[in-house]
């Protein structure tokens, strides 16, 4: 099985230019937790299958490294899009890319012939509990809310881009408890999908710091839909403007949430290398 690495500041993944569904569905998961394997395997916070649906359109399916599949994520989609342009799978530089969360468009932008971001259109924001999904009134939306995580009380936020996120805003980033309540509300029972989890540090009206406990994954060093979450959910709750520099452990992106409500995301995407898997490994390890 042929491979690239990519990573968005990162937040790194397995690229794989095949259909899914060549493997039995038990497989895809173990695959997945086996090729992320930093130890045994390649290493990644996801496995991304990239191919040509039935209607011939592009698209993504990602395996989180615990082998649990993920509707879609941002910064993989970024690296999804400058692959799929660099190696010709697409011949323009605005298309669109079916994920779990629905048809999205990226645009690779470029400086020359060199591919310097990609800007994507996320879409717009689901506010709604029951399109999270969070239990509770259908309708309703779950904004500065307190909930009993484990022994702690804390006042979330529920957002969802495609993916759920719940969003905590913290004094300072640098100490919030990631690695203590991100594991226990990713798990909280108000999330039937389980969650992401977003703990926000509000700088200027423009910027503001993320650390993300990532659902099927951990804490990671950045989480493009998650930049995306905490953006909508700091100009939600008044706490900064609508556009604004998002600083994650791996870098900065640009989130814009702009006026007929869909949210933009630019930001850049790395190949770090290619390879091949062996016969011994699928062998041993599937």
């Amino acid at each position: 099985m042929k491979f690239s690495k990519w990573h968005g500041l990162g937040n790194d993944f397995i690229l794989v230019e095949d259909r899914p569904d060549r493997w039995p569905d038990g497989q895809l998961a173990e695959l997945a937790n086996c090729v992320c394997d930093r130890h045994f395997g390649i290493g990644g916070d996801g496995l991304i299958f990239i191919f040509n649906d039935d209607q011939g359109i592009l698209t993504m399916r990602i395996f989180n490294a615990d082998g649990s599949e993920a509707e879609m994520c941002g910064n993989g989609l970024r690296c999804v899009a400058k692959y799929a342009y660099l190696n010709g799978l697409v011949g323009r530089p605005v298309f669109p890319v079916n994920t779990g969360a629905g048809v999205l468009v990226p645009e690779v932008i470029m400086d020359g012939d060199r591919v310097v971001a990609v800007r994507v259109d996320m879409g717009e924001p689901v506010l709604e509990r029951d399109r999270i999904p969070v239990l509770g009134a259908p309708g309703t939306r779950m904004i500065e809310e307190e909930i009993l995580a484990g022994d702690e009380r804390v006042i979330a936020t529920a957002v969802s881009m495609g993916n759920p996120h719940c969003l905590l805003f913290v004094p300072d980033v640098s100490g919030a408890p990631v690695g203590s309540l991100g594991p226990i509300l990713e798990r909280h029972e108000l999330f039937p999908n389980h969650t992401n989890v977003e703990f926000i540090e509000i700088g200027s009206g423009e910027e503001i710091a993320v650390r993300v406990w990532e659902r099927g994954v951990g804490e990671t060093l950045a989480c493009g839909t998650g930049a995306c979450a905490a953006a909508v959910g700091s100009a939600l709750t008044n706490r900064t403007g609508r556009r604004m520099r998002v600083n994650l452990p791996g870098g900065q992106l640009l989130i814009e949430w702009s006026d007929n409500n869909h949210v933009f995301m630019t930001g850049p995407a790395e190949e770090v290398f290619r390879g091949e898997l062996g016969e011994d490994f699928m062998r041993s390890e599937i």
